[in-house]
C-alpha cells in the first residue's frame, strides 16, 4: 500500500468515504452500531442491504449517502453521517425511520412480528442548542413515549438515535468506546491523538481511511461527492439571497413585509419549477413555512 502522509487522508465525514468505510465491512459496522448504543443489547451481525454506489448518487446534490442493514435478528438500520442541516431534517429523518418500518409485514402476518426499525444518525453540526440544559447533551434516543409519563412507552420498534458529533466532542464524554468514535470522526488527522486510542475498531476504521487514501479512484469519487455537497451549499445560499434582494426592492414599493413575501412566494415557484430541491429545502432557502411551499407546488401546473 502507498505511503499516505496524515493531512492527506481521506475525510471519514464524507459520506462517499462513510459509507465505502462500514457499509464494505460488516463487522466494522456491528462495532460501530454497539458502540454508538452502549446501554442497549449488543448486535452480534449484520447484513448489508445497499453495499452499492452509483454515480448518479455521487453527484445527486440532495442525496445522503447511508448505509442500510438487518441484523440477526431481523431489525433494520439506516446509519448515515450528515454534515450539513437541513430545514426539514426532523421531518425527513422520520420519514425514511417510517418508510423502513411500514414494508415488513405481508397481507395477513401478525403484528407482533414486526421488528425495530432504527436510525442511527451522526451530525457534525449541534441540532439542540435553545437551553443549556441542551447545549450539555450530545447524544439522544427518540423512541415512542408518552409526553407526561416518559415511562409508558409504546415499545422500540421506532428508534432514533442521535449523536452530535462537534458538541460530544467539545464537551469531552470520557473515555469509553463512544468517545473513540467521536475523536475518530473529529480527529482523524491528528496522529498522536488517534494513536493513543487503544479500542480496536476504531484502529481498523482508521487502517481503511489510509487504505481508501491511498486509492487514487477513491480519492477522485471522494472529491466527486465533496463538490456536489459544497454545489448545493451554494444553491440553497443563492436561492436565499435572491429572495432576499426581491423582498427588499419590493419592499421598497410595496411595503417590506408584503413585498418580501410575494418575492419569496415568487422564488418558490421557480425553484419548484427546476424540479431539484424538496418543499423543506425551499423552506429553508426561502423562509417560507412547508406549508406554504405544498400549496404552491399543489397549485403548480403539471
Amino acid at each position: 500500500m502507498p505511503f499516505v502522509t496524515t493531512d492527506a487522508l481521506l475525510d471519514p465525514k464524507n459520506d462517499y468515504v462513510f459509507k465505502r468505510l462500514f457499509g464494505e465491512a460488516p463487522e466494522l459496522l456491528v462495532s460501530l452500531i454497539n458502540d454508538l448504543r452502549p446501554d442497549l443489547p449488543e448486535i452480534h451481525s449484520v447484513e448489508i442491504l445497499n453495499p452499492g454506489i452509483n454515480a448518479e448518487e455521487l453527484r445527486g446534490k440532495y442525496i445522503i449517502l447511508d448505509v442500510l442493514a438487518r441484523d440477526g435478528e431481523g431489525h433494520a438500520y439506516n446509519v448515515e453521517i450528515q454534515v450539513r442541516r437541513h430545514g426539514a431534517w426532523h421531518q425527513r429523518a422520520l420519514y425514511y425511520l417510517a418508510r423502513m418500518l411500514a414494508p415488513q409485514l405481508e397481507q395477513g402476518e401478525d403484528y407482533v412480528t414486526l421488528r425495530a426499525a432504527v436510525g442511527i444518525h451522526l451530525l457534525d453540526f449541534d441540532l439542540f442548542t435553545d437551553t443549556p440544559e441542551q447545549c450539555a447533551q450530545a447524544r439522544w434516543r427518540f423512541e415512542m413515549r408518552d409526553a407526561r409519563q416518559p415511562e409508558v412507552t409504546l415499545g422500540n420498534r421506532l428508534q432514533l438515535t442521535l449523536i452530535e458529533l462537534k458538541k460530544a466532542d467539545r464537551l469531552g464524554l470520557g473515555s469509553d468506546p463512544l468517545s473513540a468514535w467521536i475523536t475518530f470522526f473529529e480527529h482523524w488527522r491528528e496522529e498522536q491523538t488517534m494513536a493513543a486510542i487503544e479500542h480496536a475498531p476504531i484502529q481498523e476504521a482508521l487502517n481503511r481511511v489510509r487504505q481508501l487514501s491511498a486509492d487514487e479512484e477513491a480519492r477522485r469519487l471522494a472529491f466527486v461527492r465533496e463538490r456536489a455537497l459544497h454545489d448545493e451549499v451554494s444553491l440553497l445560499k443563492e436561492a436565499r439571497e435572491e429572495g432576499e434582494q426581491i423582498g427588499m426592492r419590493k419592499g421598497r414599493q410595496e411595503g417590506r413585509q408584503e413585498g418580501r413575501l410575494e418575492a419569496a412566494l415568487d422564488t418558490a415557484r421557480n425553484l419548484i419549477m427546476l424540479g431539484v430541491l424538496s418543499d423543506g429545502q425551499i423552506a429553508q432557502a426561502t423562509g417560507l413555512r412547508v406549508a406554504q411551499v405544498e400549496a404552491l407546488r399543489s397549485a403548480a401546473p403539471s
